[in-house]
């Protein structure tokens, strides 16, 4: 089990990440981040999308510099990317042209190794993570596993002390991402890796709890620490275990709560035009009120028993989640989600009386819809370009995230016929029908 008093691996002391807005004034990312990975250990970093988790591995990595802040490195100042530590990246990233074998010596650039000794290596971080046989094949005759494998095998063949994951096994159906996460704790727990510790990005709860020893919850905008959770629970951990289960409650609770309150900051900003919009079709929303309203939930469940219950990882759970009780359709109460009288209608009405509901709460309580309706009525051929409304986000929100917030009220107001977009054109118009 891991010793809270080991030696530091790598520590990142009072991490600032700023992005810049258009206006060029500064975008916080990142704020006042502490983190300390110790020799035997797996750290998970766990949060929503947006939170700053990939960003904090890439400067772990050296792949870019903090705007404040500095990471120490076995005791060392990190001024770049350093022998020692390797990432394994959620995308294959594998040259299509290149064997396994020869994908995988790439590991080995830096290391300028003789061609024998190369070789040797490869071949043997092939086998110690089972492609042995494998060798000769280019990644288009592997499975999606098999890919991923490589990529492990690539970064694992310099024998570093320190891995760097980036939600590794997210791009990977469920059951070859369990194999695939089986096999790397069994060499982990057999001590059969050279890597002394791991700092791992996640957004799969339970995924967390099965390999992390703690896990550091991020909250968004910026993204800063919020909860540390450990995990004292013995490897190989048992998912069926109570105390296995209550952690993963803990965790959700955590998320739940950090969530609503985010979107309780965020109305109070500019009367909620800036209000970041969960990345979810409507069209969801009515098939997860209408699972919701049925039996068992009977309007109110746990979010860590309905996303199992429908097959929705937290990932894809929490944005339906924030998106119901955002229009009011349902409440969130730790990490418990309950259906609205509005939510039981919105579950029980067809397509059209989903759509005039709909339409209502749009306007209702996401300011950005009835801002982007109003400014189109005003003006004169009711049209109005995507870049005007993007600008207006990108001063409060990182590019991505205001992106996706444009993306989410378009579906939005496609599905409650409020107004049209043209990607083509990248423009508004108002609906003849909504006039």
């Amino acid at each position: 089990m891991f010793d809270a008093t080991a030696e530091s691996i790598i520590a990142l002391n009072h991490i600032d990440m700023n992005f810049v807005k258009p206006s060029g004034a500064p975008l916080p990312v990142l704020a006042g981040i502490d983190v300390t990975v110790h020799n035997g250990e797996i750290l998970g970093l766990l949060g929503r999308s947006g939170s700053g988790k990939s960003t904090l591995l890439r400067i772990a990595s050296g792949l870019i510099k903090p705007s404040a802040g500095g990471v120490r490195y076995r005791g060392e100042p990190l001024m770049g990317p350093a022998e020692g530590i390797a990432v394994v990246f959620q995308t294959f990233a594998l040259y299509p042209w290149l064997t396994v074998l020869e994908n995988v010596e790439l590991g080995l650039d830096a290391a300028r190794l003789p061609a024998k000794d190369a070789r040797r290596r490869a071949m043997s971080a092939i086998d110690l993570i089972g492609l042995d046989g494998f060798q000769s094949a280019y990644p288009r005759e592997l499975s999606g596993g098999m890919r991923q494998r490589v990529g492990f095998a690539r970064a694992l063949v310099s024998d570093p002390i320190l891995l760097l994951m980036d939600e590794p096994f997210s791009a990977l159906d469920v059951l070859t991402a369990e194999t695939l996460r089986t096999d790397f704790l069994d060499l982990w727990i057999g001590h059969q890796l050279p890597t002394k510790a791991v700092l791992m990005v996640t957004h799969n709860i339970e995924e967390a709890v099965l390999m992390c020893d703690r896990i550091l919850v991020l909250g968004s905008n910026p993204g800063r620490i919020v909860a540390e959770v450990k995990v004292p629970l013995p490897q190989p951990r048992n998912r069926l275990d109570a105390s296995f289960h209550s952690i993963v409650d803990e965790i959700y609770s955590i998320l739940t709560s950090r969530m609503t309150e985010a979107m309780g900051s965020q109305s109070q900003l500019h009367g909620g035009l800036v209000q970041q919009l969960p990345e979810v079709a409507a069209t969801r929303l009515g098939g997860f009120a209408e699972a919701l309203a049925a039996a068992p939930f009977d309007g109110r469940a746990d979010l860590a028993q309905i996303g199992p219950a429908l097959a929705l990882a937290a990932n894809r759970l929490f944005p339906i989640a924030a998106a119901l009780h955002l229009l009011e359709f349902a409440e969130l109460d730790g990490s418990t989600i309950k259906l609205t009288a509005a939510g039981r209608v919105l579950a029980q009405s067809d397509t059209d009386g989903r759509k005039r509901l709909f339409r209502e709460h749009l306007l209702r309580f996401v300011p950005l819809a009835a801002h982007i309706l109003q400014v189109l009525s005003d003006r004169d051929g009711h049209v109005a370009p995507r870049g005007r409304f993007e600008y207006e986000l990108e001063d409060h929100l990182p590019r991505r995230e205001a992106e996706k917030t444009i993306r989410t009220a378009i579906d939005w107001a496609r599905f409650a016929e409020l107004f049209t977009y043209n990607d083509r054109t990248r423009t508004f118009s108002l609906d003849r029908a909504a006039a």
